[in-house]
């Protein structure tokens, strides 16, 4: 194979899949390119599913990356409900099949961009029961949001971002909700336990129930959900059951590739597989980020950001048309959400262990469940929260404080010290 490849194949019709498309031409590849998507649909963005397409009537053709006729401009063979199911590095084939069954065939490539994202994590023991449901394709948001009837009973098994979106927008629908979390607090993961608390909040404050420290046994009833069993013995009732307890890289289909899978596929600092011409984008890639090497060296992490998906997909595609002038990935992790009245934003990479500290504004909790004005009071809470590791700010977090977020967002680039970060606060206080 040449330095510069001809044919290019882009496993997964993802956001990082696109924007990996869109970046190989805008680098000068000029060769054959093509898209494989397993589901029927063209790339889509998938932040609103849990949030303004569960709340209203939105057209799903609206959640479109790109414009009708943008893969006929880039020259694209686009080849969807096609599922990828092997991988030849040293034939340099991809093995695919339709999604509705059929006879595999091969598609050759000179360069490979792997796209695959991940699938959420299923609940043990649910068996075929109506009503219970993951979110993580537009297919799987249509049928949650046929669901959320007015004064329909609906449990949320997970506390993290898509669940805590999930309960939000399901309560704005007029539904009875109930988020479960076996933490001790909404969004330990993404948050630490003391901003999870004090994030978490915004259930009680919005009318949903929330049952913390506690896990489920299973879901019960006969041709439909009925309840989830808790494992105190207790049960909340359900009409519908919408479960986010993570996810699971998309990798099976690379067994006995060769390529080194472990927790997604793990890449160099270029996001390169191994195998010269062979990278991964997005949800899939567990690779380096520079931003990071001061806490965690060259060790790989995978990140499940929209951002990093956007940009993994422009970085690959200019490593991959010029691997000679290949750029390490270097950036500060972003992550936004928004529930209910309120936008929480996390900027860096927070840690367990961090110390966390206020540091422009108020992070006091708003009126107790009930109050008539808990929503208004609650979207006029706005602070800004520091995460302290070995000297250095090395996380935000902010809720309703967008303004002096981004200035301690733009900071972060530089590796600031703690120091530093008080004293920008002491400019925004």
């Amino acid at each position: 194979m040449s330095n510069t490849p001809n044919r290019i194949v882009i496993v997964g019709a993802s956001l990082a899949g696109a924007r990996a498309a869109h970046s190989v031409r805008s680098a000068g590849h000029d060769g054959p390119l093509t898209l494989i998507g397993a589901e029927p649909h063209l790339p889509y963005d998938r932040p609103p599913l849990s949030k303004e397409f569960l709340t209203g009537d939105q057209d799903p053709g609206s959640l479109a990356l790109d414009p009708d006729g943008a893969y006929d401009e880039l020259d694209a063979e686009v080849m969807l409900s096609t599922h990828a199911v092997g991988l030849d590095t040293e034939a340099r084939t991809v093995a695919i099949a339709p999604a509705a069954g059929g006879t595999a065939e091969t598609v050759p490539f000179d360069g490979l961009v792997i796209a695959t994202g991940a699938a959420a994590r299923p609940l043990p023991r649910v068996g075929n029961l109506a009503g219970v449901h993951t979110l993580r394709t537009l297919d799987d948001a249509q049928a949650i949001r046929e669901g959320l009837d007015a004064g329909a009973r609906v449990a949320v098994v997970g506390g993290g971002f898509i669940g805590s979106e999930v309960a939000a927008s399901a309560k704005a629908r007029g539904c009875e909700v109930t988020v479960i979390e076996a933490a001790s607090a909404p969004l330990v993961r993404g948050l630490g336990a003391d901003m999870g608390t004090r994030v978490g909040a915004l259930h009680g404050q919005n009318g949903v129930e929330l049952r913390l420290g506690v896990g489920v046994d299973g879901v019960l009833g006969t041709d439909r959900v009925e309840a989830v069993a808790m494992a105190d013995g207790s049960r909340v009732e359900a009409d519908l059951a919408v479960v986010g307890i993570g996810v699971v890289p998309n990798t099976a289909w690379l067994e006995g590739s060769g390529l080194r899978i472990d927790n997604g596929v793990v890449c160099d600092e270029t996001l390169c597989c191994g195998p010269p011409g062979v990278y991964a984008v997005g949800d899939v890639a567990r690779a380096p980020n520079g931003w990071l090497s001061p806490w965690h060296g060259d060790r790989p992490i995978r990140v499940e950001h929209w951002t990093a998906a956007v940009e993994h997909g422009m970085a690959v595609g200019r490593n991959l048309v010029a691997p000679a002038e290949a750029q390490p990935y270097n950036s500060v992790p972003f992550v936004w959400s928004d529930q209910y009245d309120a936008r929480i934003q996390i900027a860096g990479h927070p840690d367990a262990d961090d110390d966390v500290e206020v540091l422009v504004g108020s992070a006091e909790a708003g009126p107790a469940s009930g109050s008539q004005d808990s929503g208004s009071r609650d979207a006029d809470r706005s602070f800004v929260a520091g995460y302290r590791r070995d000297g250095r700010l090395s996380a935000v977090m902010a809720l309703n404080a967008i303004r002096p977020f981004v200035r301690f967002r733009r900071l972060l680039a530089s590796h600031p010290s703690w120091e530093d970060a008080l004293e920008l606060a002491a400019t925004l206080n």
